[in-house]
């Protein structure tokens, strides 16, 4: 299964993990696609802010319904585009607290092959 192993080569896809520049302290996500010798593994915590955020209505008919796109302020740094989950649209705000989870992004193949990712939710209280 070639799209698994793909999956499992990538772990940025799984545990939000970038690099962190040794001289720096710079942190990247994702990692850039050519190594470079300062660059060493970083995995980040997950832990974020919504920095800015839209609702996608045309053509989700496929995903369930409305989709939720922010930009994601990390604490470590990197701003990265992330779905949200488990919120209502009308909850969300700028600057909002958020973490990463581990959801299904979609299925692909004949087999119907899941593909798991990250996805951001507001912070638990």
């Amino acid at each position: 299964m070639q799209l698994a192993k793909n999956w499992r080569l990538k772990p940025q896809r799984y545990r939000l993990e970038g690099v962190r520049n040794r001289e720096t302290g710079e942190v990247l996500f994702p990692p850039p696609a050519l190594e470079r010798p300062q660059d060493e593994p970083f995995n980040l915590s997950g832990k974020g802010e919504v920095w800015s955020f839209t609702e996608i209505k045309a053509g989700a008919e496929d995903a369930g319904g409305p989709v939720l796109v922010a930009m994601i302020k990390l604490v470590e740094g990197p701003l990265i585009t992330a779905q949200l989950t488990d919120v209502d649209p009308e909850q969300v705000s700028i600057g909002q607290p958020v973490e990463a989870v581990t959801r299904r992004l979609r299925d692909m193949g004949p087999d119907d092959l899941l593909v798991y990712g990250y996805k951001f939710r507001p912070v638990l209280t």
